[in-house]
């Protein structure tokens, strides 16, 4: 199996679709994973530095699209209709996949089963998969509540993100192994950031003091890699990101550490730290 390091867009905002992706490909990354801003021009320059990228670089590199929709109050059948509108708009861009924040913590069970459904059609459609992000506010949001999903689609697929689960459950997961060994083979990408019992992310995943965090979470991976060891390839995302997730200083709202370097050197620990499986 080869492991391949994804870039993150959330945090790099400012830059325009070409000038990140150059960034990402100077930065030694095979993929970015990027929640397209609501610019028409910038899709065009994007799909343009990717069609260039896998041309004269790489002629794998991935591209993983998000959809990631903004609050609104409103029932679930207009989320839903909301929600496939945005899918298709990123199917038809072609992703190598997408990963999909889906659904609501507040909607009920089967209100957020529709919603699965719905993505599922589309996946099938398209022949291209979707697969749903461990996350706070959406219908995976805790790792017991998640299971009865599991039981109704049995090819559900998720993003691992689990400093969600940690957040939630304001614990290192202790007592919930039963549950994520139900969760873990169903995950398809993952999201590597370090999180603690009250924050998805801790301030600096090098500073000693989150040692004991780094580590859990480096088994957790561990043993996800190694459920999926068979595959032929398995993305990861170093997923650090910027405020509020990265702690500011006050006032001055400077943040502690650079986002960017950060998720670098991250991406070099876990080069160095989880095995290919070759």
């Amino acid at each position: 199996m080869k492991l391949k390091y994804i870039a993150p867009f959330w945090g790099q905002e400012q830059l325009s679709a070409e000038a990140f992706l150059s960034k990402v490909v100077e930065s030694g990354y095979d993929g970015v994973e990027i929640n397209f801003p609501n610019s028409d021009s910038f899709v065009r320059e994007f799909k343009q530095a990717l069609q260039n990228i896998r041309e004269s670089v790489n002629p794998e590199f991935m591209f993983i699209a998000q959809q990631v929709l903004g609050f609104r109050d409103e029932a679930v059948d207009s989320y839903k209709q909301r929600m496939s509108d945005r899918l298709m708009y990123l199917l038809e861009l072609q992703p190598t996949f997408v990963n999909s924040h889906t659904g609501r913590d507040y909607f009920d069970f089967y209100e957020n089963c529709d919603c699965i459904e719905a993505t599922t059609q589309l996946a099938k459609q398209y022949q291209i998969p979707i697969y749903h992000e461990i996350h706070r506010g959406r219908f995976s949001f805790h790792a017991k509540s998640l299971i009865p999903y599991l039981d109704i689609f049995p090819n559900l697929e998720l993003v691992g993100d689990l400093s969600h689960f940690c957040v939630v459950s304001e614990s290192m997961l202790e007592g919930q192994a039963h549950f994520l060994k139900r969760i873990f083979p169903r995950i398809r990408h993952l999201h590597a950031r370090v999180g603690w019992q009250q924050a998805p992310q801790v301030n600096h995943p090098f500073a000693p003091e989150w040692d004991t965090h780094v580590q859990q979470f480096l088994a957790w991976w561990k043993e996800i890699l190694q459920l999926h060891r068979s595959k032929g390839v398995f993305s990861i995302t170093p997923e650090f990101g910027p405020f509020p997730y990265l702690p500011q200083e006050p006032f001055s709202q400077k943040p502690f550490v650079n986002q960017w370097d950060i998720n670098n050197e991250f991406k070099q620990f876990l080069k160095q730290n989880l095995p290919n499986y070759a």
